[in-house]
Order: C-alpha cells, then sequence, then structure tokens
C-alpha cells in the first residue's frame, strides 16, 4: 500500500484543508509532515483517518470468471501448480505467456476447448510431477 497516496485520499475524501491534515499529523505521529513520519507512523495516521470515517475502496481491477467451464479449469489447474511449487509466477500474466507458448491465442480467455484441451493436459501433468 502506498501510504503517502492512501493519506492524501484521505484527506481528500474527509474534506480536510491543510492545517487540519497537518494538526492531525503532530496529534497522531508528533511529525508535522508525511516525510518526517516512518512507514509505521504513516499507518498510524491511515488507521486514525479510517477511524474519523474514511473508507477504502476496492481497486475495481478483478476480472470476471469465465462462463466457459475449460477456460475456468485452466485457471484452477494454473493456480493449483503454483500453490505446489511447480511454477514460481502464478499470475494472470505469467499464463497468458503458458497459453502463448502452447497454442496460436495470447489470451486464456479467447481458447476454444479444442485449443485449451492440450493445455489443461500439459497442466494438469506438471500439476502431477508435484
Amino acid at each position: 500500500m502506498n501510504t503517502y497516496a492512501v493519506i492524501n485520499i484521505a484527506r481528500i475524501q474527509l474534506g480536510m484543508d491543510e492545517d487540519t491534515i497537518r494538526a492531525l499529523y503532530v496529534r497522531v505521529t508528533g511529525a508535522n509532515s508525511l516525510r518526517a513520519m516512518s512507514e509505521r507512523q504513516r499507518l498510524a495516521v491511515v488507521d486514525e483517518l479510517k477511524r474519523q470515517g474514511f473508507k477504502m475502496k476496492k481497486s475495481g481491477k478483478s476480472l470476471p470468471l469465465s462462463t466457459k467451464p475449460y477456460i475456468r479449469l485452466v485457471h484452477a489447474l494454473w493456480r493449483s501448480c503454483h500453490r505446489k511449487g511447480v511454477i514460481n509466477d502464478g499470475s494472470r500474466s505469467a499464463l497468458r505467456t503458458f497459453v502463448r507458448g502452447h497454442s496460436t491465442v495470447d489470451d486464456p480467455d479467447f481458447l476454444t476447448f479444442e485449443e485449451a484441451n492440450p493445455i489443461i493436459e500439459a497442466l494438469k501433468a506438471m500439476e502431477a510431477r508435484a
């Protein structure tokens, strides 16, 4: 979490002017600027802003699940391989790279059943080796 950004977003959301936020900094940490604070002190400021009514919003970057069961299986096998330590990077971009290497499609969400089947079998074999 970028505490500088969170504090500034909270300040705007709560409608605090510069003098009010600096008074809060001094009251909570004893320092009058974010730059003079440690990360732990900035987290204490975030906690105080939450106590005063600041609500953190989710990033909204999560993508919806596919309606195709074989695509969900590809994602589930990829996560399972990552949990078992078969692959180092369990991210979506790493899965895209893996799919790109095994088919002509760039994104697993665009696979047909025929294209997904060899990828599913490869992931099952990788998982079995764990």
